[in-house]
């Protein structure tokens, strides 16, 4: 019988072994140097954590059942929220993926200018967003929908400048030599490959906007957001419980059923 041996490993140089050791060391010393600069008194907040571990938490794990349907009601209004959301971000998306691609830009200016526009909408945190337009439109759900709406075409519109500036553009150039214009070459040649990953990303964007639609009602955006900060406030731990709850399934079965749909597409 045959047997093999792995070839011998390559020995470090000295630099790199020192290298790695600099690393680590620096990595520790930052840490260190971080808790240091925290002015916590560790053991207050040691103190404190352990009586409220004993007050808050069993009662989190005790739900207020009373409180479903309410609870229901605010978490309808989430997943409208998200929804509504994505995919006002996934049609925004589409021009500016477009705008940023190379490939499909007429110069390198149009290019730097939509993804300079995307990365200064994905600069601002969807919870300032949400402020932003609480102020302007009021506290309502309309507000929630437009926070999540701007805050999912940054990384929507990158996702889908990627997506196009990949597409095999021998495809469209054999269109065009063969006598088909701009828009026959759009429709025929770049939308067949771009369409399943756009769709995949709106709906992973989905997923990621039915999280942040629940905490943008603490601002007044609307959603169980609102309910949370309620709870809180009262220290109300058992509907807290029940919402949380009613988070962890809603978030559960959607990813699953997206996760599926996904892989249908792709």
């Amino acid at each position: 019988m045959a047997t093999y041996s792995l070839p011998p490993k390559k020995e470090q140089s000295s630099f790199k072994k020192f290298k790695k050791i600099f690393i680590l060391l620096a990595v520790i010393a930052l840490y260190v140097w971080t808790f240091l600069g925290i002015d916590i008194d560790w053991t207050r907040a040691v103190e404190r954590a352990a009586s409220n571990f004993h007050r808050v938490i069993p009662k989190l794990f005790s739900p207020d059942w009373a409180a479903a349907g309410e609870v229901s009601q605010k978490i309808l209004e989430t997943i409208f929220i998200a929804f509504a959301g994505s995919f006002m971000a996934a049609i925004l998306a589409i021009p500016l993926g477009f705008l940023a691609a190379k490939n499909m830009s007429r110069g390198k200016l149009l290019s730097a200018i939509g993804k300079w526009i995307l990365s200064a909408i994905r600069a601002f945190p969807d919870i300032i967003l949400a402020i932003l337009f609480v102020v302007a439109v009021g506290p309502n759900a309309f507000a929630g929908v437009l926070a999540i709406a701007i805050g999912s075409t940054g990384m929507l519109g990158k996702l889908y400048s990627e997506v196009v500036e990949s597409i095999d553009m021998q495809v469209v150039e054999a269109m065009e030599a063969n006598g088909a214009n701009k828009v026959q070459a759009l429709f025929y040649g770049v939308l067949p490959q771009i369409i399943p990953e756009f769709l995949s990303y709106a709906i992973y964007r989905f997923e990621i906007d039915i999280r942040a639609s629940s905490i943008l009602g603490i601002v007044g955006a609307g959603g169980i957001g609102t309910m949370i900060i309620f709870a809180a406030n009262n220290r109300n731990w058992n509907e807290m419980g029940m919402i949380l709850l009613a988070i962890i399934i809603v978030v559960t079965i959607i990813d699953f059923i997206s996760a599926r749909i996904r892989r249908k597409i792709v």
